[in-house]
């Protein structure tokens, strides 16, 4: 019980972070950070995944080693822990429901693992992980009260405490890990890539693609840099006017597109950067 009591403790803290995240993350662009703020959202996502390992995790660990190592004590009359967990659950499972709708919302066909790794928005699938771990702990502190109970044996309990700090470190790595990926920077997914390549390849005037580099900064923010070979006999007016087409394009389809820039660079010239950049 005390483990799921602090484990609900650091949720709600967890949530304030997010909110927090998602309203740093919507601040406009200014001198200081000319790209904006979106990836305030992935860093609190960071620190979420934080909290649950270093609070959440840990605690609930410890608390159970330490009952397994010294006195226990049987639970007289465990009615009010099953009521507490019995409307916990409830609460939790509609949260749980919600969240996970939404996140089928997004994934369509792809499966549950994939779409973690696909998204680039940690605000839903933190809070799907969250309500998980919240409904595994219920359960697990259920069965642990009910065997230590059944069997006279307070030590199940204690060993539920360490299998509920467990499930929280599991998620917490997992938390940790995508929002790493995220904050260090993730490009486009590859279908958006490919069809920002359609769009180059489409334009008139457009003998190459040298290179294309995007980056999420945020779940609805992404940088293109591209870099492009022109046919040779295009004036400099033309090459101005294809690029600006391009970007009217880019932006109309994809409207995820905030920023765009292009490179008019020869392939041999850019081949020889890439080359001087290597060596």
């Amino acid at each position: 019980m005390l483990s799921e009591a602090i484990h609900s403790l650091v949720d709600c803290g967890n949530q304030v972070l997010i909110l927090y995240g998602i309203r740093r993350a919507a601040k406009p662009a200014n001198d200081a950070h000319p790209f904006g703020y979106g990836m305030e959202l992935y860093f609190w996502t960071f620190v979420v995944a934080v909290m649950i390992f270093a609070v959440g995790a840990s605690v609930s660990i410890f608390e159970g080693i330490s009952a397994l190592t010294g006195e226990t004590h049987e639970m007289r009359d465990p009615l009010v822990n099953y009521i507490v967990l019995g409307s916990a659950m409830v609460f939790e499972g509609a949260a749980w429901i919600v969240a996970y709708r939404e996140f089928n919302k997004m994934r369509g066909n792809r499966s549950l693992l994939h779409e973690v790794r696909r998204s680039k928005d940690p605000t839903v699938f933190t809070v799907l992980f969250e309500d998980t771990a919240a409904m595994l702990g219920l359960i697990v502190a259920t069965v642990g009260i009910a065997l230590a109970q059944a069997f006279h044996m307070p030590e199940i309990d204690a060993i539920a405490s360490i299998l509920i700090g467990v499930i929280l470190a599991g998620v917490a790595a997992l938390l940790a890990f995508e929002s790493k990926g995220l904050l260090i920077g993730e490009a486009a997914s590859r279908d958006t890539q490919s069809k920002l390549r359609d769009l180059i390849t489409a334009t008139p005037g457009i003998l190459v693609t040298n290179e294309l580099l995007t980056m999420h900064l945020g779940p609805k923010d992404i940088l293109v840099n591209v870099s492009l070979d022109f046919e040779d006999h295009l004036t400099s007016v033309e090459v101005e006017a294809a690029i600006s087409e391009l970007e009217r394009r880019i932006k109309k389809d994809h409207p995820e597109v905030r920023r765009i820039f292009i490179e008019a660079q020869s392939l041999s010239g850019h081949a020889a950067d890439a080359n001087t950049e290597q060596t």
